[in-house]
């Protein structure tokens, strides 16, 4: 079969893998442009591509396609390596601008894989393949904005995020032009205007990840993923409450049974009968936060004495 005996086969292959490719970078920065905007949407969107079937079939495509795209990327770097022999290249001056990522894509694909097996053990290993696995994890596999402060809390997170999105902007600014060349675009008039359409969407996409680490990295950094009250509320609603900052063990804001924030308050207090400690029982019947019904009740005492 010609896709596979051929080079011009084989370019095929990498050309319409890569293309799959290019979508879901844009739609995984469009999804994560939603934490920034809205975070318990964020948590939403999470929940709607959990464990469900189609959910997991596009993760096995995925899968899949990236698979097919590395394999054939060393075949056809092994193919022209050994129909070049010792000698690389014929010309020794390489053209200016987007060649340097032409003549280094597979480099590049290797640093583009290390940060996406990275992003998949903080954020796809504990999140989907959890729910898949039946296990429970540290958060609920909805709760994707846990998921994010606990990354983003570590100073090597932003760094290494910040490799691979330089990384993955050669790789896709060369990728994206060079596809459709492949499939037969190959003329003066329409690749100058597949490489600039190229540049300018490339160059959205990443400044929009460059946007979305800087505002992950501060929020992380001041917990704003965990003291936000619409989160917590969500994240009671998943049937989690234990909200302890991953990288220091700390809890900085617990709820009672009301809704009402009370710190590690609420179980010390023991003149609030009603209202059970944070992290235990909800009890309905508590109508206001502990310390201010302790209050209450240590005031009624000295105006009997």
């Amino acid at each position: 079969m010609w896709l596979f005996s051929s080079s011009v086969g084989r370019k095929f292959v990498m050309a319409l893998t890569g293309a799959a490719l290019v979508l879901f970078v844009t739609f995984h920065c469009l999804m994560n442009s939603v934490a920034i905007l809205w975070p318990t949407a964020y948590n939403a969107v999470c929940e709607f591509l959990g464990a469900n079937w189609y959910a997991l079939i596009a993760s096995a495509g995925l899968a899949l396609l990236i698979i097919i795209h590395i394999i054939y990327a060393c075949w056809l770097t092994m193919q022209n390596r050994a129909a070049r022999g010792h000698v690389r290249y014929a010309i020794e001056k390489r053209p200016a601008g987007v060649e340097w990522a032409s003549k280094n894509m597979l480099v590049l694909g290797i640093f583009v894989l290390a940060f996406l097996v990275v992003h998949l053990i903080q954020f796809w290993a504990k999140m989907q393949l959890m729910e898949v696995l039946g296990c429970e994890g540290q958060f609920p596999a909805a709760a994707g904005t846990l998921f994010i402060q606990q990354a983003f809390s570590c100073w090597c997170t932003p760094v290494i995020y910040a490799i691979g999105f330089i990384a993955l902007w050669f790789h896709m600014n060369h990728g994206f032009w060079s596809m459709f060349q492949t499939v037969g675009w190959d003329n003066t008039t329409w690749i100058p205007r597949l490489k600039c359409i190229g540049k300018c969407w490339v160059g959205v996409v990443m400044v929009l990840f460059f946007i979305q680490l800087g505002v992950f990295t501060y929020n992380a950094n001041r917990d704003f993923y965990l003291n936000n009250e619409a989160l917590q509320e969500q994240y009671m609603e998943m049937g989690y409450n234990q909200l302890v900052n991953p990288m220091d063990g700390q809890a900085p804001a617990l709820r009672n049974c009301n809704g009402g924030v009370c710190g590690k308050a609420c179980p010390e207090v023991q003149a609030c009968e009603a209202c059970q400690p944070c992290d235990e029982v909800c009890n309905p019947a508590c109508e206001q936060p502990c310390g201010a019904q302790a209050e209450v009740e240590v005031v009624e005492v000295e105006s009997n004495n």
